[in-house]
């Protein structure tokens, strides 16, 4: 090998040796960025995913235009009602248990619609303790409820309640769902149990319900101010009161 040659090797060698360095530190610089925390002071953003370390899915904050699906045993359905701005809660297999959501606005009559609700649910399957309020241009209704559901997985549901919910209401639809709970053995797949607040007739309430959803004790402070305790029947009728409004109020001593 020539002189020529030989210094061109080194050269080359040494081209190498520099390029080698140069990405090394260049490799652990952007490695060291990406491992720091960033902090900002205001950012932008439509939806944020909060995953695993194995990219499973745990929360995801989004508006309106970009609120995931409800997801089930890994597969999406449409939400009944449609999509709200909020937070989707997600357990450890990645299927939703619950959220905090919210929402309103006004129409051209100036009347207006809100709703908000932070939500749990029953592990496969929905909402089961909450608080939510609804305003329909000033008729609100707010407060905790419990609901009981079927120990039947929603995923297992999804299919017959969506060929259920095509057919026109009626007897035929009513007897359809009717076959699905005795299919399961159950008295209802959804049955509110619980309401403590506000209702709508600006009462502060506390409404017991039957394992069918049917109300069967309720304490009320009404709009005026008067205390009710209330034993309803299974069809919804008053069957005691206290105070009883029937009776008399104690005669006074000038009466006895």
């Amino acid at each position: 090998m020539d002189t020529t040659s030989r210094k061109e090797l080194r050269l080359l060698r040494a081209y190498a040796l520099t390029a080698t360095v140069v990405l090394t530190v260049f490799a652990l610089a952007a490695f060291s960025r990406f491992s720091q925390k960033t902090r900002f002071e205001e950012i932008d953003v439509e939806r944020i995913n909060v995953v695993e370390k194995d990219g499973t899915l745990r929360l995801v904050i989004s508006n309106k235009a970009r609120a995931p699906d409800a997801v089930v045993r890994g597969k999406s359905y449409p939400r009944q009602g449609g999509n709200q701005a909020g937070l989707i809660f997600f357990n450890d297999e990645g299927n939703e248990n619950g959220g905090l959501v919210f929402g309103g606005h006004r129409d051209r009559d100036g009347s207006f619609r809100a709703e908000a609700g932070l939500l749990f649910d029953q592990f496969d399957q929905d909402q089961v303790a909450g608080i939510t309020y609804d305003d329909e241009s000033g008729r609100r209704r707010v407060g905790f409820q419990v609901w009981d559901r079927a120990n039947v997985p929603l995923g297992e549901l999804m299919g017959p309640f969506d060929s259920i919910g095509k057919l026109p209401r009626g007897p035929a639809r009513t007897e359809a769902f009717a076959r699905l709970q005795a299919k399961y053995g159950i008295d209802a797949f959804v049955a509110p149990r619980v309401f403590v607040g506000r209702s709508l007739d600006r009462a502060a309430a506390i409404v017991l319900s039957d394992p069918q959803g049917r109300p069967r004790l309720r304490i009320r402070v009404d709009s005026s101010g008067v205390p009710a305790l209330d034993f309803l029947d299974q069809d919804g009728r008053v069957t005691f009161t206290l105070p009883d409004s029937t009776r008399r109020p104690p005669a006074s001593p000038r009466q006895r």
